[in-house]
């Protein structure tokens, strides 16, 4: 491994360490990856995947204050609402997606609104889970 990528793989170790669960001893936990809904389950419902980007203008510790300040812990997400994952992505921020009935769009809308603003700017984008189509279309690629 040269240089380069070595420094760049401490780099982003030291990020991770710097922006995972944890790094703020009172931050909330992320919560783990649910396992997948039966398909009855998952009746109407959709997808919803939220982009948490930081605002890189505030520390982590700031950030971390004033959605404390807000509320943010306590409100989001709204109980009930399953949380599909949450992850960090680096030089983006965190990236949550639920799985959630239509009717309480407004609901996770504003407890972001309410709670998430000023620490995050955020985008919201309808999702579907495409892992098993293209795990198919890879198999027959693979066969050919």
């Amino acid at each position: 491994m040269n240089l380069r990528i070595a420094m760049t793989a401490a780099s982003m170790l030291g990020a991770c360490l710097l922006l995972a669960p944890g790094a703020d001893a009172q931050q909330q936990a992320t919560p783990a990856p649910s396992p997948p809904a039966s398909a009855e389950a998952q009746k109407g419902t959709f997808l919803l995947t939220i982009f948490l980007k930081h605002d890189e203008s505030k520390t982590l510790d700031q950030i971390n204050a004033q959605l404390r300040a807000q509320g943010y812990y306590k409100a989001f997400p709204p109980p009930g609402i399953e949380v599909v994952s949450w992850y960090v992505m680096m030089g983006i921020g965190q990236v949550v997606t639920l799985r959630m009935p239509a009717e309480r769009l407004r609901e996770v809308n504003r407890a972001i609104e309410q709670t998430a603003w000023g620490g995050y700017r955020t985008e919201f984008y309808a999702t579907y889970d495409y892992k098993s189509a293209a795990e198919e279309l890879r198999a027959k690629a693979q066969a050919q």
